[in-house]
């Protein structure tokens, strides 16, 4: 059985700096790499939930999210889980399912876990259920969207939706399109909002009316992508459409290919965040393209800064999207 005296062997180091490092306490940064790496090789086990209790740190980050099947999310957590294991944390992960009530129990659900930060992408728009981890003094970093009440209080990491929005929107004004549909997500979702005001502003800027009728609230998901596309392509008949997800983008295709239209003669459209899709489709779609290795890498390295520097302020980081240009449009 390995013990601490092996890695004092194979680190070289003194069975006091490893044991204050195997308890949770700061040691010179040369001496962790080494007492890491001597762990690996010896195979030596961590007692995490002993060294937590020791040190009042879980090294446990959690994250309450509302759909594990949207792909953006997904892959954000795929990035920002190989910076915390690098850092020594890991990840408890809770699927809300867009639901207020389940958002509010993951949340109390995390705290009982005694997680030291919450990494939250949230459905509620007033910001109750993260009160008692801020009462708490857990930090916590939102994802994708923000809460107005929570201002001061929390950090974000964003996307500027309502830039992105309009500049889809103006692609297809240059295109020839005035009867533009967009397909949104719920719609008092943040996201949806700033999207929503992206593309609207868009058409009023070129003395277009935003028509009601062509502005589709669903899901995020392929199936209410697909329902609402079946709905704008056979009543509405729009000449152009923005679905506002990847997910709602696969589903518009496959209404598009039900419907036997063709990209763009028959319907020009403007998709969201998958770029393998993008080349799968023939013409390749015109894509909305978020940067999610950027934003997973400020969301792991914001909460990290929080974690070591206990006073540091909330802070706020807004990421461009840019457009990548096919031949749906």
């Amino acid at each position: 059985m390995t013990t601490i005296k092996d890695i004092a062997k194979h680190s070289g180091l003194g069975l006091a700096t490893i044991s204050k490092y195997l308890n949770g306490g700061t040691v010179k940064e040369r001496n962790r790499i080494a007492i890491e790496a001597a762990i690996k090789e010896t195979g030596f086990v961590v007692n995490e939930m002993a060294r937590g209790l020791r040190s009042g740190n879980s090294r446990i980050i959690g994250v309450v999210i509302p759909e594990l099947s949207n792909i953006f999310i997904t892959t954000i957590l795929t990035y920002a889980e190989a910076i915390f294991r690098c850092s020594g944390y890991s990840m408890i992960i809770s699927d809300c399912r867009t639901d207020l009530e389940r958002e509010l129990t993951a949340v109390s659900f995390m705290l009982n876990k005694q997680v030291d930060g919450i990494i939250n992408m949230p459905v509620n728009r007033d910001g109750r259920h993260l009160l008692p981890a801020i009462e708490k003094r857990i930090p916590i970093v939102l994802i994708d969207r923000t809460i107005h009440e929570l201002k001061g209080k929390v950090s974000a990491v964003l996307v500027d939706n309502v830039r992105a929005a309009d500049e889809a929107t103006q692609m297809l004004i240059n295109a020839g399109h005035k009867d533009i549909g967009i397909i949104l997500g719920p719609e008092m979702i943040f996201t949806s909002q700033q999207r929503l005001h992206g593309y609207k502003q868009a058409l009023m800027r070129n003395g277009i009316i935003p028509q009601e009728r062509f502005v589709h609230f669903s899901d995020y998901t392929t199936q209410g992508g697909h329902e609402r596309a079946i709905h704008l392509l056979t009543q509405e008949k729009p000449s152009a459409l923005f679905a506002t997800n990847y997910e709602m983008t696969l589903g518009v295709v496959i209404a598009i290919n039900e419907l036997n239209l063709s990209m763009p003669n028959d319907i020009a459209l403007i998709g969201f965040d998958n770029m393998q899709l993008s080349k799968v489709v023939k013409p390749e779609l015109t894509i909305v393209e978020q940067p999610l290795k950027e934003i997973a890498e400020a969301s792991a390295t914001v909460m990290l800064n929080l974690l070591r520097e206990k006073n540091t302020k909330p802070v706020n980081k807004i990421f461009a999207a840019k457009i990548h240009v096919g031949g749906s449009v």
